[in-house]
C-alpha cells in the first residue's frame, strides 16, 4: 500500500496534458472576450468588405 500511494505522488504522466488543456481554456477566454468586445467593428468591416465586393462584380 505504501508503493501505490508512493508512486501515484510521483507519476506526473498527466501533468503536461492537464497544463495544456489549462492554457487551451485560457486562450480560449481571451479569445472570447476580446471578440466580445470587438464584435460590432469585426461586423462592419466585413459588410463594407461584402458591399465592396457585391459592388465590383456589377
Amino acid at each position: 500500500m505504501k508503493d501505490v500511494v508512493k508512486r501515484f505522488i510521483t507519476e506526473e504522466s498527466g501533468q503536461g496534458m492537464t497544463e495544456y488543456a489549462l492554457i487551451l481554456a485560457l486562450v480560449s477566454i481571451v479569445a472570447m472576450v476580446a471578440l466580445g468586445f470587438m464584435g460590432d467593428a469585426i461586423k462592419e468591416k466585413f459588410n463594407s468588405i461584402s458591399s465592396t465586393l457585391d459592388g465590383a462584380t456589377d
